[in-house]
């Protein structure tokens, strides 16, 4: 079977390497795509064809991707966490950097010295204490958010540059667990960093329970000069109380990655302009996992990294793998089970897992369901997709 997908944006040729020409045709015009590769372009006015089965993104962001429709319709998507973690913590290891030292300040206003001739070297020497800024060795960093990301920077921190560093993160994985230096100290909740660090970084995605964290309150327990980074989500800043607070300075600098028109007209803070991902080491590792997550669940049916369904990680087929996506009400499991034994055909391996009000039952059959019985387990109600992944 040749599987079909389309490109949205310009995608590395790594992708070549896991979607082969023998089985994948990729084009940036595909009318009826299996799969689609994306990075950064909208797809929320897309019309997205009955065809398309998968979505990946070469980024670990999926607001550009519209989540619930493609959920309704058992489309998976599937993002590419960590792919990028090491471009982003180098570049919040520079922006603890700038704010501390004020370094952006400082270049800005020595720009400012152009035409003065040999009065330059003079002028520096008498104008550079106004950008004076403390070192970050033997102070303590506060990282809220221990995934790829904060667990690079956390460790670098300690390990690199000398600093203190205490973490703080309720649902870390084993995987990130592990990564961590012993030097890192656990944080039993984001006041204890609030109150204790010099600097913080934050590292966790937007929510309900995110939004506005460097907000009046939370700024108010901070100690008097703290250090912000945010290259996580602009919206994770309460604006309003960011400026105030810059203003008074209670914070001496706030760094992130994500301009707006408020951060713009902000005393002492940095802008960086969403650099985080932009070197060419991380462009090709998206599009490497992408491609390969796209390629494992055409072709097999697992499910890695996706943000909508659950993970499904599937061994060596003993039969006929059938795919069914529904949703998670009681009763779905038995009444396919029902359908196939009416059938006279052998399971030999089943796995159901669920996500929320969705669901994925892998069936391993004895042999091929014909279309009748596909037909059948399609109208089952609550029945979205079935697919029987074949590898070409």
């Amino acid at each position: 079977m040749m599987y079909k997908i389309q490109t949205l944006n310009n995608i590395s040729d790594v992708i070549h390497q896991s979607l082969t020409a023998e089985r994948y045709l990729i084009a940036k015009e595909e009318p009826v795509p299996d799969g689609i590769l994306v990075r950064s372009a909208s797809m929320h006015d897309m019309d997205l064809p009955d065809s398309l089965l998968a979505i990946a993104r070469a980024g670990a962001g999926t607001n550009n991707i519209p989540i619930d429709e493609c959920t309704k319709r058992g489309i998976v998507v599937f993002n590419t966490p960590g792919a990028n973690a090491n471009a982003v913590a180098e570049l919040v290891i520079c922006g603890l950097m700038l704010g501390s030292r004020n370094v952006a300040g400082g270049i800005d206003w020595a720009r400012t010295l152009d035409g003065q001739g040999a009065e330059v070297a003079k002028l520096v020497e008498k104008g550079k204490a106004q950008f004076a800024g403390p070192e970050v060795r033997g102070k303590t960093l506060g990282v809220i958010g221990l995934g790829a990301i904060g667990a690079l920077v956390a460790n670098a921190a300690a390990q690199g540059l000398g600093m203190n560093v205490i973490g703080y993160d309720p649902f870390i994985s084993v995987e990130s667990a592990w990564s961590l230096s012993r030097a890192i100290k656990r944080s039993s909740s984001v006041d204890e960093i609030y109150q204790s660090a010099d600097y913080i970084t934050v590292h966790v995605p937007l929510t309900d329970a995110t939004r506005g964290m460097f907000g009046a309150a939370s700024i108010a327990q901070m100690k008097d000069g703290v250090h912000l980074l945010n290259f996580s989500r602009a919206e994770l800043a309460d604006a309003q109380a960011l400026a105030a607070a810059l203003e008074s300075g209670k914070v001496a600098s706030y760094v992130t990655d994500f301009p707006t028109q408020d951060v713009l007209k902000m005393k002492n803070a940095i802008a960086i302009p969403h650099l985080g991902a932009s070197t060419p080491e991380s462009e090709v590792n998206c599009a490497d996992m992408a491609a390969r997550e796209l390629r494992d669940y055409l072709e097999d049916g697992q499910i890695r990294n996706s943000v909508n369904f659950p993970e499904i990680i599937l061994g060596h087929s003993e039969g006929v793998r059938v795919l069914i996506i529904h949703e998670n009400e009681p009763g779905m499991v038995s009444a396919i089970s029902a359908a196939i034994g009416a059938r006279k055909i052998n399971i030999n391996n089943m796995l159901n897992k669920s996500r929320r009000d969705m669901a994925v039952t892998v069936l391993e059959l004895d042999r091929e369901p014909d279309d009748m019985l596909q037909t059948q387990l399609k109208a089952l109600p609550g029945v979205i997709r079935l697919r029987i992944p074949a590898k070409g």
